[in-house]
C-alpha cells in the first residue's frame, strides 16, 4: 500500500527548475519588449507621416485656389485685403496669422477655420488687439501634433487655456532671416510676408522641404533640452549683421559654422534663465513667427547644437534672426514634407550641406536620395 501511495504522488518543481523557468520568461520578455516598443513607434511614426500628408494636401488645395502657397505669416491688419494673401510686406509678426491657420479650411478643419477672425490679431501687440475671444486659436489640433512626442505640458497656457502645441513648421530654408521685407529674404518655400508659386521652386517641389518637425518645448527653463531656444543677444555670425547675405546658406556657410561654436558656448550659461532659455518652441499653431510655426533647414535632425535667437533688442522677443531646426522623438531622424506633399524621413546623420540643399527652393543643387 505504501508503494502504491508513492507511485501515485505527483512530482512538483524543484526550486532550481522554477528559477530556470522564471529566467527563461525574463529573457523572452527582454527580447519581446523592444520589438513591441519598436512596433508601437513604427505606428506612431506612420501617424506622424499621415499628419504631414494631410498638411501637404491642404497646402496643394490652397495652391489650387490662389495659384501660390500661403505666406509664412501675415499681420491681421493686412488680411482685410485679399490681395495681401499673395505677397507684400506685412509688418511685425507679433499678432500675425500663420500658414497653419490659413490651411485649416483646406485640410478638413473647416469648423475651426470658421471660428477664426483673420481681421483680429492672434496676440496682443498688433493694432487690432488679442484674439482671445476666439476659441479657435486655442483648439488642440491632432493633425498638428506628432504622436511620438509627450503631451503638451499641462502648466503651459495660452490665453487662459492649455497651449494647443504644434509639432510641424513651415520651412524658411537654410536662412537666419525670415521676412520678405529684407534685402536678403529667406530662400525656402516660405517667408514671412511673401509667397512662392510652384514655378518659383525651380529645384523641384519633390526635392525641396516645405515642412519639418520639431520637439515641442517642455516648458522647463531649469534644464537645456534639445529643442530649446537660447538668446544670443545680438551675436551674429562673423562679418554678418541684420539682413546680411551671410545669413543665407550656403553663401554664409563658413561664418555660420564658426557661429555654431558661439551657440554651443552660450548654451550652458542659459540654464534657469527665462529670458535666455526659451522652452516653449511649438507653443501654438496660429502665429506666423519663428519658433512658433516657422522653422529652418540649417542643421540635421536632433543636432547637438540648441536652437538660437540672435535677438538684438531684448529678452522675450522672437521676431529676430535665428534658427529653429529639425528635432523629433523618432529614432534616427525626423520627418519632412516636401513641396509636392510627399513625406521623407531625414536621417540625423545627414550632412549640414545636404540639409541646406534640401531646404533651398531655387539653389540649383542636385541632391541624391541616398544622401539623407
Amino acid at each position: 500500500m505504501s508503494s502504491s501511495f508513492r507511485a501515485s504522488r505527483m512530482r512538483g518543481f524543484t526550486l532550481i527548475e522554477l528559477l530556470v523557468v522564471i529566467a527563461i520568461i525574463a529573457v523572452l520578455i527582454a527580447l519581446l519588449l523592444p520589438a513591441v516598443q519598436s512596433a508601437r513607434e513604427a505606428a506612431r511614426r506612420s501617424q506622424c507621416t499621415n499628419n504631414m500628408k494631410q498638411i501637404g494636401l491642404g497646402l496643394h488645395n490652397y495652391q489650387s485656389t490662389f495659384n501660390c502657397f500661403p505666406p509664412g505669416g501675415i499681420a491681421a491688419r493686412q488680411m482685410s485685403n485679399p490681395a495681401n494673401l499673395i505677397g507684400g510686406d506685412t509688418g511685425s509678426p507679433w499678432g500675425s496669422w500663420s500658414v497653419h491657420a490659413m490651411l485649416l479650411g483646406y485640410m478638413e478643419q473647416t469648423p475651426i477655420y470658421n471660428t477664426l477672425n483673420f481681421a483680429v490679431a492672434t496676440q496682443g501687440s498688433d493694432d487690432f488687439g488679442p484674439a482671445a475671444l476666439s476659441t479657435g486659436i486655442r483648439a488642440r489640433i491632432n493633425t498638428f501634433l506628432c504622436p511620438s512626442g509627450p503631451s503638451v505640458p499641462g502648466n503651459w497656457t495660452f490665453y487662459g487655456s492649455p497651449a494647443p502645441g504644434n509639432s510641424y513648421w513651415a520651412s524658411l530654408g537654410p536662412s537666419l532671416n525670415w521676412s520678405v521685407s529684407l534685402q536678403n529674404p529667406p530662400n525656402g518655400v516660405f517667408a514671412y510676408g511673401g509667397t512662392r508659386s510652384i514655378a518659383d521652386i525651380t529645384d523641384g517641389t519633390s526635392n525641396t522641404i516645405a515642412f519639418g518637425e520639431w520637439r515641442i518645448g517642455d516648458y522647463n527653463a531649469s534644464k537645456l533640452s534639445i529643442q530649446d531656444v537660447i538668446n544670443l543677444q545680438g551675436t551674429f555670425p562673423p562679418g554678418s549683421s541684420w539682413d546680411s547675405p551671410l545669413n543665407i546658406m550656403p553663401f554664409g556657410g563658413v561664418a555660420f559654422q564658426q557661429w555654431l561654436n558661439t551657440v554651443a558656448q552660450a548654451a550652458p550659461k542659459t540654464l534657469g534663465s527665462w529670458g535666455d532659455n526659451r522652452s516653449w518652441i511649438g507653443e501654438q499653431w496660429c502665429t506666423g513667427m519663428g519658433g512658433r510655426t516657422l522653422g529652418t533647414t540649417l542643421l540635421p535632425p536632433n543636432s547637438p547644437y540648441p536652437n538660437a535667437d540672435i535677438n538684438t533688442w531684448g529678452q522675450g522677443d522672437w521676431d529676430t534672426p535665428g534658427m529653429w531646426n529639425f528635432s523629433s522623438y523618432h529614432p534616427g531622424g525626423a520627418n519632412a514634407m516636401m513641396g509636392d506633399g510627399s513625406v521623407r524621413f531625414i536621417k540625423s546623420s545627414t550632412s549640414m550641406m545636404t540639409i541646406w540643399q534640401l531646404g533651398s527652393a531655387s539653389g540649383g543643387e542636385v541632391v541624391s536620395a541616398d544622401s539623407y
